[in-house]
């Protein structure tokens, strides 16, 4: 009797199937691999790959909980997020037959929680207010079919008007808001950023070089229509940095004298500048 041949189905016949013959097995064997190699041996390869490979899951968290948090930048909640799964990769527990990704997903969540709240300087006080503001406002919208005025929300929170617009300036105060956003109501208006419409006191005022190049050309000509003595006096006293008695020492004249001509220089220029509109 000869040996038993495969069943043949027309000309192709069936084998077992093995784990090249699914991707999605091969994927599996080869990260179970990873994690034998990472366990056993502590392999900084194979952790690098496990991160890489599972860092799609903290992106995802990410984008969640940014759709909620906008003044928060993407990059930082992916860089917290990032330590959450570290520290899930080192404390995952192989034994327990669990999947990786639902341990490492409230790690992720968790750590960028954390994150969001040591950033948060706003009071539990004032976080119940806002709670208790929103609900007010949410059921009176609801009751009365348009928006509740001050004195209304402040009836339905059972206090005064005085204390509801505390109420509403304490909660206000810890909004956040990213400056990276367009400064106009509709996010298709492509204006300015709201960073740049803030007032930057240290900023030159417009106009401000073109009127000192101005008042620098008036100041020129003037020390130009100055006697040539004056002319040298000012030099050395403002440009050299010499005293009263050394610029005498140098000409050749008193101090007294030197004193004078500076006075008079500086009578003449203010004078000149004056005439012209410039600040003296």
């Amino acid at each position: 009797m000869t040996g038993q041949r495969p069943y043949q189905s027309g000309s192709h016949s069936v084998r077992p199937q093995t784990p090249t013959d699914n991707p999605a097995a091969g994927e599996r064997s080869f990260t179970d691999t990873l994690w034998v190699r990472y366990r056993e041996t502590g392999d900084p390869e194979a952790r690098r790959q496990l991160l890489d490979g599972y860092l799609g899951l903290v992106h995802h968290v990410a984008r969640e909980i940014g759709a909620r948090t906008p003044a928060v930048e993407l990059d930082e909640l992916v860089s917290a997020g990032t330590l959450g799964l570290v520290r899930a990769l080192e404390s995952f527990d192989l034994s327990r037959n669990l999947a990786f990704s639902t341990y490492a997903m409230q790690r992720i969540r968790g750590a960028i929680l954390d994150d969001l709240r040591s950033r948060d300087w706003t009071p539990r006080s004032v976080r119940a207010k806002a709670r208790q503001l929103h609900a007010a406002i949410a059921h009176l919208e609801h009751k009365l079919s348009r928006a509740p005025e001050p004195s209304e929300i402040a009836a339905e929170l059972g206090v005064d008007t005085a204390t509801f617009w505390r109420w509403q300036a304490a909660v206000d105060a810890g909004v956040l808001v990213s400056l990276d956003q367009p400064s106009a109501s509709d996010p298709a208006d492509e204006g300015p950023l709201l960073r740049d419409t803030i007032d930057d006191p240290q900023a030159p005022m417009p106009g401000s070089a073109l009127a000192k190049g101005e008042q620098m050309t008036l100041l020129r000509n003037a020390i130009g229509e100055l006697p040539e003595k004056a002319r040298l006096v000012l030099a050395m006293y403002y440009f050299e940095e010499l005293t009263l008695r050394q610029i005498a020492e140098v000409l050749h004249v008193t101090e007294s004298r030197i004193s004078q001509i500076h006075t008079q220089s500086l009578r003449q220029l203010r004078a000149v500048l004056g005439e012209q509109g410039a600040p003296a």
